[in-house]
């Protein structure tokens, strides 16, 4: 089964330096991974910045420049998942954050895990 992993976080984190130990302990989680099959792409997401927004509202359509200071949280990277199991796939996540927990102990977010949908909408 596919999934869809979230890393969200708040925007100031853009301005902070990631620490070296957590880039490292991560190029070695995502690496391993890749051999194994188990992620199948991932990458981080620029700032919200240079986003836009299409927003769909009373029938009208507006598009609207990022930054998104409205938002709380905002998605910084994403990975897709290939794995047996919802258990799986939340060990996974679970591993991710508790890199983040033990290389950046200051750092607060989330890792958001949804199963991707195949076949027809509203089908599980």
């Amino acid at each position: 089964m596919r999934y869809m992993m979230l890393i969200k976080h708040t925007e100031d984190y853009r301005n902070k330096t990631i620490p070296a130990g957590l880039m490292e302990a991560m190029g070695e989680f995502v690496g391993d991974a890749m051999k194994k099959g188990i992620i199948v792409d991932t990458n981080g997401l620029q700032s919200s910045h240079k986003g836009k927004k299409v927003r769909l509202s009373g029938g009208k359509l507006s598009v609207i420049d990022g930054p998104f200071t409205e938002s709380k949280e905002i998605v910084g990277g994403y990975a897709i998942v290939d794995v047996p199991s919802d258990k799986e796939a939340l060990d996974l996540a679970t591993e991710f954050m508790e890199l983040h927990r033990v290389h950046w102990p200051e750092f607060e977010g989330e890792s958001e895990l949804r199963q991707i949908q195949t076949g027809e909408p509203g089908s599980q």
